[in-house]
C-alpha cells in the first residue's frame, strides 16, 4: 500500500496495539462495518457476531439431532443418519428443476409459518422474559459468568438465566430464585425434572410460632428480601455482629433450598458492605453455622453468623473458627 491515509494509520495502530479484549466483538463489529463500505447496522452486526458464537452453532446442533433430524429420519423416513451428517433418500433421483422447486415449496413454508407467528423464536428468549437487564446482569455477575450448575464458562457456552422455582409453579422474579445455566443445563433441567415445585412453594411459608426467629420484630430486621432477613445478634460476639436468617422455620442449615442459600448470600455480601462502611475499623470477619446441638447450636432455626474482626480484638487470631475446640486453635 502507498501512502497511507491518516485514517488507515489510525485505525490500524488502534487494532494492532491498542485495542484491549475480553472477547472477539471489537474486531468482529469494525470488520462487518468495513466490509459494509463504512457503515452497518445493529442487525448486520449482531449476524456477523452469531456467525461467530461457537456455542450457538452447538446449541443447534443439539436441535438437529434431539429434535428435527429425529422426526425426519426416525419418524418420517426421510433422511438417513451417517456419522455426524444427514443424506436426503433418494436425492439422486431428483432433477435440478425439481430440487429447486422443493426448495422454492420450504421458502414458501417458512413465510407462511412466519406470517403466523409473531415471535416464532419466543422458545430462544427464554432466559430474558421479563427480566430486567440490570437484573440479569446481576445474577450473571454473582455467578462469575460461570453456569451455576456444571461450571463452564460463558466464554465456552452462552449462559442464560432460569427461574429455579419455574414462574408457572408460582416462582418468583426475586433475584434469589434465579440462577445462571448454560443452555445445555437449562434444558437438562427442564426435561428431566418433575419435582413439583408447587408444594415446596408453600414450604418457604412455614414459620413456627414459638421461634424467637419466626416471630422477629419488623423494626429489628436490617435488610431483607423475599425469603431472608439479617439482624445484629443479641448477644454479640464484637459490635455489629450480625445474623442472616432464612424466613423459613428450618433447624438444619444442610436442609435450606438453594434459593434461600441464594438469598442468604446477597444479604451476607450487603451487611459486609454497610458494616465495612460504618466502621472503618473492621479489617476482616469470621463467618459461623452451627448445626445441631453437640455443635453448640441453640436456637434451631437455621442461621449465619457475621462476625466482623478488628485488628488486636483478641491477643491472637490466628486459627479463627478453629478455636470452636479449645486448644485446636493454634497450629
Amino acid at each position: 500500500m502507498t501512502n497511507p491515509s491518516k485514517t488507515y494509520e489510525q485505525l490500524a495502530r488502534f487494532i494492532t496495539h491498542e485495542m484491549r479484549m475480553s472477547h472477539i466483538y471489537q474486531p468482529v463489529m469494525l470488520r462487518e462495518v468495513l466490509r459494509r463500505t463504512g457503515s452497518a447496522s445493529v442487525e448486520n452486526i449482531a449476524r456477523a457476531l452469531l456467525s461467530e458464537d461457537r456455542s450457538q452453532i452447538e446449541y443447534y446442533e443439539q436441535i438437529t439431532k434431539n429434535m428435527v433430524g429425529r422426526v425426519l429420519t426416525r419418524n418420517r423416513g426421510i433422511t438417513d443418519k451417517a456419522d455426524d451428517s444427514y443424506r436426503l433418500r433418494n436425492f439422486s433421483q431428483l432433477t435440478h428443476a425439481e430440487t429447486q422447486e422443493l426448495i422454492r415449496l420450504c421458502d414458501v413454508k417458512i413465510g407462511e409459518y412466519l406470517a403466523k407467528r409473531q415471535d416464532p423464536w419466543s422458545h430462544r428468549r427464554k432466559s430474558q422474559g421479563d427480566i430486567p437487564g440490570t437484573q440479569r446482569y446481576e445474577v450473571l455477575k454473582r455467578a462469575k459468568y460461570r453456569c451455576e450448575l456444571c461450571g463452564i464458562s460463558a466464554e465456552l457456552k452462552a449462559l442464560e438465566v432460569d427461574h429455579i422455582i419455574p414462574r408457572n409453579k408460582g416462582g418468583s422474579e426475586d433475584e434469589s430464585n434465579l440462577q445462571a445455566l448454560c443452555y445445555s443445563c437449562n434444558a437438562t433441567k427442564r426435561d428431566r425434572d418433575d419435582t413439583d415445585f408447587r408444594g415446596i412453594a408453600l414450604r418457604y411459608d412455614n414459620r413456627d410460632a414459638t421461634c424467637v426467629f419466626c416471630k422477629i420484630d419488623n423494626r429489628n430486621i436490617l435488610a431483607e428480601n423475599e425469603l431472608a432477613i439479617a439482624i445484629r445478634d443479641e448477644y454479640p460476639v464484637t459490635p455489629h455482629h450480625t445474623l442472616v436468617v432464612p424466613k423459613r422455620h428450618v433447624a438444619n442449615f444442610f436442609e435450606l433450598y438453594q434459593p434461600e442459600l441464594n438469598a442468604q448470600n446477597v444479604l451476607l455480601h450487603k451487611m459486609e458492605a454497610e458494616i465495612r462502611g460504618v466502621d472503618d475499623q473492621v479489617t476482616g470477619f469470621n463467618l459461623g453455622i452451627n448445626v445441631g446441638h453437640d455443635a453448640g447450636q441453640t436456637v434451631f432455626h437455621a442461621h449465619i453468623h457475621l462476625i466482623p474482626r478488628r485488628f488486636g480484638d483478641v491477643q491472637n487470631p490466628r486459627g479463627g473458627v478453629r478455636a470452636v475446640i479449645p486448644g485446636k486453635q493454634a497450629y
